[in-house]
């Protein structure tokens, strides 16, 4: 898997200047895609998203985003809290279903996405850890009541929403007028 993780790594490094341009951003955008690789690994050997992963890159965003600007500006702190108090919540409702990783982990990707993005990265992550669920029962590789790893489809959920949240947002709003 580790061949394949750093050719994701070197695409999404390669591609992300065509996306979000030869801005200060882009220090943001590597900054979140090393978090995200990171991430990616650790959640699927060991189920686990280290804390001192999250909180050098909780301290590298904070001081990134201190510089380089975002509209408005406090849109990724706010999603940085939104993104806890959700995951939290639901880690509540759901008695322990979601990780305490997952909750820190949308806190940091909340300074990096803002606040919109941030809703449609759980929103997607859901989706995309769902779909993973139905398809992998289906085929019998999941079984019900099995934990898997959330991280991954949190990693997908996060890079759609940071690339393409805008668009997602404007087709979204397009399609309900």
């Amino acid at each position: 898997i580790y061949p394949l993780i750093e050719l994701a790594t070197a695409v999404l490094f390669t591609i992300s200047p065509l996306l979000v341009g030869w801005s200060k951003e882009l220090l943001i955008t590597l900054a979140l895609i090393s978090l995200l690789m990171i991430i990616f690994i650790s959640d699927i050997h060991y189920m686990i998203i280290p804390d001192r992963v999250l909180i050098f890159f909780l301290c590298l965003l904070v001081l990134l985003r201190l510089f380089v600007p975002f509209a408005p500006w406090w849109s990724p702190f706010v999603g940085a809290f939104v993104g806890f108090l959700l995951m939290y919540t639901l880690a509540i409702v759901s008695k322990g279903g979601m990780g305490g990783g997952d909750i820190k982990l949308f806190f940091v990707l909340g300074l990096a996405l803002g606040f919109q993005a941030t809703l449609l990265a759980i929103f997607l992550s859901a989706f995309y850890g769902s779909l993973f669920g139905i398809i992998g029962m289906m085929l019998r590789k999941v079984e019900r009541g099995k934990p898997i790893p959330f991280g991954p489809f949190i990693v997908i959920g996060s890079l759609t929403a940071y690339f393409f949240g805008e668009k997602l947002f404007s087709l979204y709003w397009q399609l309900l007028l």
